[in-house]
């Protein structure tokens, strides 16, 4: 186990404190890692693009857009809890980090990868690993188990549409840089994407939930181990210097 950095154990210190209860402890928790971290380090970029999704999601907040706000706010946080808890696995080197998150954790200091490589492996790493677990969370807080034609469905298939119109604009942001200089090739956000789709990552995970919840205890640790495989996979293509 080698020494952690100063840097890092003031990440720790920020994910460490008590769990975001709200959006807006969400988005203080995010705004504090990015005001932390440093250009070259690739965490930084993901959580800059969560961040980004985040406030977007806020801004739609209200009951006149939403059937069931408080499921889809909650769902939210349990959502972004379960990233707070990767950061504090992977930087205190536990054995317990998920292997979707390894490949971002493993990368984040490699300087021959773009920005938009570690904003999008990290998105890879949230939704098809982290997201089917906090579906299940917020179905047992709720004590419901909503189907394909629920209002708990429709506002998750209105996320994925904002997502779908958001994500291209972030990744071109992140690419750029806030004073819109070109910080790195824009030519490869259309390739990612062609990698990994939002909409489909996100109406997996859904389907991967509601298969999660019908399984007994080893078979449903079993389909996580092989997701985390296969997640983990997928996001070290998303690193590879094209």
């Amino acid at each position: 186990m080698s020494p952690i950095s100063d840097m890092d154990q003031k990440l720790l210190a920020i994910v460490a404190g008590p769990a975001p209860a709200t959006i807006d402890d969400v988005i203080q928790r995010m705004e504090s890692i990015d005001r932390l971290l440093p250009g070259d380090d690739g965490l930084k970029w993901f959580n800059r693009l969560y961040l980004f999704v985040t406030n977007d999601v806020k801004l739609h907040h209200s009951n006149d857009v939403w059937k069931n706000a408080p499921w889809l706010m909650r769902l939210d946080v349990l959502f972004a809890r379960l990233y707070f808890a990767a950061i504090t696995d992977a930087v205190g080197q536990s054995s317990a980090t998920p292997k979707s998150w390894q490949a971002l954790f493993e990368s984040r200091r490699q300087k021959r990868i773009d920005r938009i490589q570690f904003a999008l492996a990290g998105m890879n790493a949230h939704i098809n690993h982290d997201l089917a677990l906090a579906l299940t969370q917020v179905a047992e807080e709720f004590h419901r188990s909503p189907g394909q034609k629920s209002p708990e469905h429709d506002d998750y298939e209105r996320v994925n549409g904002l997502l779908e119109e958001v994500m291209p604009n972030a990744l071109e942001f992140l690419a750029t840089g806030i004073l819109g200089l070109v910080a790195e090739s824009t030519g490869k956000i259309g390739q990612l994407l062609a990698i990994w789709n939002v909409r489909a990552a996100r109406e997996l995970a859904w389907d991967f939930s509601d298969h999660l919840r019908h399984l007994p205890g080893f078979s449903r640790s079993f389909a996580l181990s092989m997701q985390d495989k296969v997640t983990g996979a997928l996001g070290r293509s998303l690193l590879r210097v094209i």
